[in-house]
């Protein structure tokens, strides 16, 4: 789950008063409007069978492949797309405090963590981290830094339980009730409680302490607009330890309604290593990076973003294996500012 931000909104926009743009699939564009209109009327996020409803149906049309590219939308539609994506963050977080609080009632929550109704798309995303992670890592991590992991935090979870049973995770959120529901899940358990530490605090207040990691994973909704996502990139190009790798979540095609989309351009300081999109019921996209040595800081040369080399040509074979469907692609996506 991403740290919240309050964030003051314009008044409410409707489709049939603005131009679309060309976005290359009207008919999904038309659709999204909708479901968006009909969940900004909603006069609460919090679980309920409308709120599941209408949810279920924006993510039922958006994962499929679509040639839908946001960076072509007309303007009015683009503010849409922001708001709809503080919409779903939102939702998100009201959907893990709800289930969290259930956990926690058990004397064991985690032995009744498939209650969460997205577990399996959670175990899904963290073994195909954890795989492209192995793929790009000569060692295994020893300590590894949650950035934005709410009250269930689930990929640091199934990570310590299921592929990297001896590390370290220390979970950052901004949310000190997040974290105390989140603690609550693995207290009982006696090897995670022994692994997991959860530490409240903005993470661009924090500093040295990113140095001691050997992988950083950072939420897809830690950085809500684009601003906010580079601020953070920045903080961690200039405080991670050389040779650590960054693992980013994004989105592509039409799956960029539901979450932000990481800007490559803004990786300076890192080597960019490999761009994954999955094509199954995997949302988010996974972008794997590593701090270079020698900067410690994201520099602006003055002629433009600095690109590093990407290293994707060597990742298919890897996953050939894998019960995924997925894309790789080597070019850069660029977010869009917000409005």
């Amino acid at each position: 789950m991403a740290a919240r931000c309050a964030l003051s909104l314009s008044p409410q926009i409707s489709k049939t008063s603005v131009d679309m743009g060309n976005g290359d699939d009207p008919i999904l564009l038309r659709q999204i409007w909708d479901l968006y209109e009909s969940l900004s009327e909603l006069p609460s996020l919090k679980p309920s069978p409308e709120v599941n409803a209408l949810f279920s149906k924006l993510v039922l049309a958006c994962v499929p492949h679509s040639p839908i590219d946001v960076s072509r939308l007309s303007e009015k539609s683009k503010d849409m797309r922001w708001r709809l994506i503080r919409l779903c963050g939102e939702a998100e977080g009201l959907l893990e405090s709800h289930f969290s609080q259930i956990l926690g009632s058990f004397d064991k929550p985690l032995d009744h963590v498939e209650m969460f109704p997205y577990y399996g798309n959670y175990v899904k995303l963290a073994r195909l981290e954890h795989e492209i992670l192995r793929k790009h890592s000569a060692n295994a991590p020893t300590r590894v830094a949650f950035i934005g992991s709410g009250p269930l935090p689930l990929t640091s979870i199934v990570l310590a339980q299921r592929h990297l049973r001896s590390v370290t995770f220390h979970n950052y959120d901004i949310d000190g009730n997040a974290n105390a529901m989140a603690r609550r899940l693995v207290a009982p358990d006696p090897d995670l409680s022994a692994r997991m530490f959860f530490h409240t605090a903005d993470i661009m207040e924090v500093t040295h302490a990113l140095r001691d990691y050997d992988v950083v994973f950072l939420a897809a909704l830690v950085g809500m607009t684009a601003e906010a996502k580079n601020r953070v990139l920045n903080h961690l190009a200039k405080y991670m330890a050389p040779g650590a790798a960054l693992m980013l979540r994004s989105a592509h095609g039409a799956r960029a309604f539901l979450y932000p989309i990481v800007d490559l351009s803004n990786l300076r300081c890192f080597e960019l290593l490999s761009v994954f999109h999955p094509t199954d019921d995997v949302i988010n996209s996974v972008v794997i990076s590593r701090k270079l040595p020698g900067c410690s800081y994201a520099v602006d040369l003055g002629r433009g973003p600095v690109m590093f080399p990407c290293k994707c040509s060597s990742e298919v074979a890897a996953f050939n294996g894998m019960n995924h469907g997925f894309m790789m692609e080597e070019m850069t996506a660029l977010e869009e500012p917000a409005s």
